[in-house]
């Protein structure tokens, strides 16, 4: 019998170490007292599992097979009638295989925090410390403003590390909401980023939303430290490797009867090592529910994203074209399908999912048609199973 090798991969942490202690001290008051009578204890999770099949023309059929846990505990006290204290912590736990024959695999396990925060809040603000998940902006399928997710529109479970850091968000009664954020220990790049965050560096950035007629527009900045010698697309290089950031971002949606929305980035990097000081990205998109059926939701948005010399200059980079459906066939089904287009490239990206969905469990079954190289979506861990041709059955338990 072929021998299955294992690979365990412990999470690494230097700076975020911390956060865990300053949660403790933020929740210890909370398990004592007489306090501890009105508080609010949770515990869920989300187990998933699933076998995908893929190949190609040019490349040999794969098979591997994976286990995911997600379980979240969560913890809510009251302060005063209006302000409460929240805590939620929750672990990603995975397992996936490739399998070779029946008696042979290539495995690996991971297990790292998904999320560890505390929150202050109220109607109108909430001030919160820890791993969390911060994203905005109007755009769905292609987002200039993904900075801090990778959130993929074709994953069910929509699964993302997080970022950690403090977060204050305050809502105005006339629903302008201002975001203010500073994040520290995050080294892994996120989003459309080629470079991490240098290590031991603070990044810190804001938003603020206003309604408009019909929608509402909102403008986004954010500042790090990027590190040229580490990445994807590392450098070798004896001084000068961190390299400022500066991001800038307008977005901005509308209800006219349909949908409307845009979405656009400038990005300043300054660096005699850099080809290129200017990356810029734009959407714009629209959708609509069509009267077929049980409603057919249609959805469609264009993307540009490219490197220039100079701010108003021309560019090298992508353009994409995206077309989502959605369709639900009764109470328990539904169908969805989204069509990438890549014009520099002339390649389509091709996804179909089936969901069936009860009270707990939910199955999907998957099939996809897709370039053997990605160009929209990275991956943390350097694998994306949806390269190529291939078919893929999950299911779901929610508890």
């Amino acid at each position: 019998m072929d021998e299955i090798c294992r690979k365990d991969t412990v999470s690494k942490m230097t700076l975020r170490n911390q956060v865990p202690r300053i949660l403790a001290i933020l929740i210890l008051p909370l398990v004592v007292g007489e306090s501890a009578r009105s508080q609010q204890f949770t515990f869920q999770g989300q187990l998933s599992g699933w076998t995908l099949f893929s190949g190609g023309s040019s490349a040999p059929w794969k098979t591997y097979v994976g286990l995911r846990y997600l379980p979240e505990f969560s913890l809510k006290t009251p302060i005063t009638k209006k302000i409460a204290l929240d805590f939620d912590a929750s672990f990603n736990l995975y397992g996936s295989a490739r399998l070779y024959s029946l008696t042979g695999a290539e495995a690996s396990t991971k297990g790292r925090p998904y999320r560890l925060w505390a929150r202050l809040s109220s109607d109108q603000f909430e001030l919160r410390l820890g791993l969390q998940k911060i994203n905005f902006g109007s755009a769905s399928l292609l987002r200039p403003l993904m900075w801090f997710d990778r959130i993929d529109p074709r994953d069910p479970l929509q699964i993302t590390d997080g970022v950690y850091g403090l977060l204050f968000r305050y809502y105005f009664l006339k629903n302008t909401n201002v975001w203010l954020w500073a994040l520290a220990g995050n080294t892994e790049t996120r989003g459309w980023e080629a470079f991490p965050t240098a290590k031991n560096n603070t990044e810190f950035g804001g938003r603020i939303q206003v309604p408009v007629p019909r929608g509402e527009i909102g403008f986004t900045y954010h500042h790090r430290r990027m590190d040229l010698t580490r990445g994807a697309a590392a450098m070798v290089l004896s001084a000068g490797g961190l390299v400022p950031e500066d991001r800038f971002g307008l977005d901005g949606k509308w209800d006219i009867g349909i949908g409307l929305w845009f979405e656009g980035t400038l990005i300043h990097q300054k660096s005699e090592f850099l080809p290129f000081s200017y990356q810029r990205a734009l959407n714009v998109g629209l959708d609509y529910t069509l009267g077929l059926g049980n409603g057919l939701h249609v959805m469609g948005e264009h993307f540009l994203l490219d490197s220039s010399r100079e701010i108003l200059g021309a560019g090298q980079g992508l353009k994409f074209t995206a077309v989502s459906l959605n369709y639900p066939l009764g109470l328990l089904d539904n169908l969805s399908a989204i069509l990438y287009y890549d014009w520099k490239n002339d390649q389509f990206y091709r996804f179909i999912n089936w969901q069936r969905k009860y009270d707990r469990w939910t199955f999907y079954l998957i099939g996809f048609w897709n370039p053997a190289t990605f160009r929209i979506y990275q991956s943390r861990d350097r694998e994306n199973f949806f390269a190529g041709k291939g078919i893929q059955f999950m299911v779901v338990f929610n508890h």
